[in-house]
């Protein structure tokens, strides 16, 4: 480590942010849908009402929003008065909070690549899909299911009644042979579960 990697802040940082780390935060959700309908709800609410004062102002009221209604209805109320509708906006602030401030689950898995400057995602389906028709294709296996969990990939398999359990390893070889050749950034293990038809 350098001098210059000493002073600054962030190199300490940046040698422990390993490729999954690093993926996990660009391939991050965005939370647009919600920013959208707060700021253009701010912009319709405080546009108009900006415009209504503005129009008051030099005496012709443009009659779009009600001022005078509403100061005379906040000035009559409090916020206990109208518990309910106090209860509705503090909810939805605190779950707008609470949006912003959790981390979404992203709906790529990463993918290790070469460069660190790239960040490369597969879809969680298509993932999905990938080691399922893997796991179909070992001998014995009749239908298969996966679920990626956030520890863990269940491969499920459904065979006949004289499944073995050397058809299991085999299964669980050929998905993670396929996650080692995708080169997806999952972590956990995979876990084989067996349904037999017919018992």
């Amino acid at each position: 480590m350098t001098t210059l990697q000493q002073i600054l802040p962030g190199a300490a940082i940046s040698q422990q942010d390993t490729p999954l780390r690093r993926a996990n935060r660009v391939l991050k959700p965005a939370r647009t849908p919600a920013g959208v309908v707060v700021a253009l709800t701010l912009t319709a609410g405080l546009g108009l009402t900006g415009a209504e004062v503005v129009s008051a102002l030099f005496g012709k009221p443009l009659g779009l929003v009600p001022v005078d209604d509403v100061i005379d209805l906040a000035g009559q109320h409090t916020w206990w008065d109208l518990g309910y509708a106090a209860l509705m906006v503090a909810i939805a602030g605190a779950g707008l909070l609470l949006l912003a401030v959790l981390p979404g689950r992203s709906r790529l898995v990463p993918v290790e690549t070469r460069d660190p400057l790239i960040v490369i995602g597969i879809t969680r389906v298509g993932l999905r899909r990938t080691l399922r028709a893997v796991a179909q294709q070992v001998d014995g296996v009749e239908r298969a299911t996966v679920r990626l969990r956030r520890r863990t990939i269940e491969v499920t398999v459904m065979t006949g009644p004289e499944s073995s359990g050397a058809m299991l390893r085999q299964v669980g070889t050929a998905v993670g042979d396929r996650l080692a050749g995708v080169g997806a950034l999952c972590a956990g293990e995979v876990v084989v579960r067996l349904r037999r038809r017919g018992l």
